[in-house]
């Protein structure tokens, strides 16, 4: 019986039974196992080193795994993080050393959910990485740079795995629906076209979903006329909705997708980067909080009409909270999206905020200082100024930087918009 098998081949789940057994089975994941490509030649040569195989969950990590341990020639072992300690890792150590020094043979070691290991777990298993002794292989849907210590990470190479294709996932449900041995061929089972194509748009590139889905709609399907007919209400009924899965990872990179897609004036692409963050379970006053910051940060002055939506939305929400306030959100976001771009304002903080850290800003100017209190005058302070509503205009040139930035100029306004407006003012008051 193979370390994968635990029970019975007729009693273990469908998508247990379907795993490929070779690469030649093997879907998906052609920029690791395609032909010629590194971790295939690896695996056919028996050669693969302590690796880490990183992707979303049914792409196919464990079943590559499972691959190895039916084509090597070395011993394999199979830990889960969750439920094993130090105490079982030291003793699979000890049978690999002995293995290797009585027979020569090496040892793998699948570790599942190896995320999930403490510091002084994965320690525990450093030197055995380091001399050889196990060839670790750590199957996790999390992203090892940042969940798993680095320690562990350094000593292995990374294989990253994507979902499946829908192609791939159409397949394999062919393919469990014809097989006579391991599939469910024996129970005459037809599936709709339509009823195939739901289980693939729903699993989203998981193929072990889409097998789960398949097996409970053959299983609870009344036999007519001498099979198994699955239509598309019988798929509908028999796989949920999609939930998504959202790690500390991917909730950065999609929050970051979002703010990119408001800075290149994508609303379609912000729209359903905010919905997913929000079918996550994301907190919606983050998505408002964005949409403030980029009104400034991105759009700024060139349409200051952007800071007035993001601001209504913000409040939009506080007043009358989700689902309602989902339409003033995506409003603020396709105004953002839709409105001219500038950094000026950001900029322009930027480069003050610079010279103030510098430390050197001079003195406020006499013209400048404050005259509430009691013998300001005799300090001189205020002697000078000029009280720009005395002007015409309500303007006057006069001087208001601190000694030595008299020149200094930190708004540069663009050409977009409202801006172009401001940048013919700031022309025509020869600032620049």
């Amino acid at each position: 019986m193979s370390l994968f098998d635990f029970s019975p081949p007729k009693s273990r789940p469908l998508a247990d039974r379907m795993r490929p057994r070779n690469l030649s089975e093997f879907l998906g994941q052609e920029h690791l196992v395609g032909k010629g490509r590194l971790l295939r030649r690896a695996i056919e040569a028996d050669q693969l080193t302590s690796s880490i195989f990183y992707g979303p969950p049914g792409s196919g990590k464990t079943t590559l795994a499972f691959v190895v341990s039916q084509t090597t020639k070395g011993h394999f072992e199979r830990l889960n993080a969750v439920t094993s300690g130090v105490a079982e890792v030291r003793e699979v150590i000890k049978s690999a050393s002995e293995r290797r020094k009585m027979f020569g043979q090496h040892t793998y070691l699948l570790l599942d959910e190896c995320h999930r290991w403490s510091k002084a777990q994965s320690d525990s298993i450093l030197p055995a990485i380091e001399e050889g002794t196990i060839r670790f292989i750590g199957s996790t849907t999390e992203n090892p740079m940042v969940a798993m210590t680095p320690a562990i990470v350094s000593r292995c190479r990374v294989f990253q795995f994507f979902r499946l294709s829908d192609r791939d996932v159409r397949a394999a449900l062919e393919q469990a629906v014809s097989d006579p041995e391991r599939g469910l061929g024996a129970l005459r089972v037809s599936v709709s076209d339509e009823a195939l194509a739901h289980w693939v748009r729903v699993a989203s590139g998981d193929v072990r979903t889409a097998l789960n889905a398949l097996e409970l709609a053959a299983l609870t399907t009344p036999t007519e006329k001498g099979g198994i007919l699955i239509n598309l209400q019988i798929a509908e009924d028999s796989i949920q909705k999609p939930v998504m899965r959202v790690d500390e990872t991917l909730y950065y990179d999609m929050l970051s997708a979002f703010c990119k897609s408001l800075r290149g004036s994508d609303p379609d692409a912000a729209l359903l980067w905010a919905s997913r963050l929000l079918y996550a379970g994301c907190d919606p006053r983050l998505i408002v909080r964005r949409l403030i910051a980029h009104a400034s940060e991105d759009v700024g002055l060139a349409d200051p009409q952007a800071m007035v939506q993001a601001v209504a939305a913000a409040q939009a929400l506080e007043f009358v909270g989700l689902p309602e306030a989902r339409l003033s959100i995506s409003q603020a976001i396709v105004y953002l999206c839709m409105a001219p771009k500038s950094n000026s304002v950001y900029l322009a903080m930027a480069r003050a905020q610079q010279d103030a850290e510098m430390g050197q800003l001079g003195e406020v100017p006499l013209s400048l200082r404050d005259t509430h209190y009691q013998g300001a005058a005799r300090l001189g302070n205020g002697k000078g100024y000029l009280y720009p509503h005395d002007f015409p205009g309500h303007w006057v040139r006069q001087n208001y930087m601190p000694d030595g930035f008299e020149d200094a100029v930190y708004y540069r306004p663009g050409a977009l918009g409202f801006e172009g407006t401001l940048r013919r003012r700031k022309d025509e008051d020869g600032k620049e």
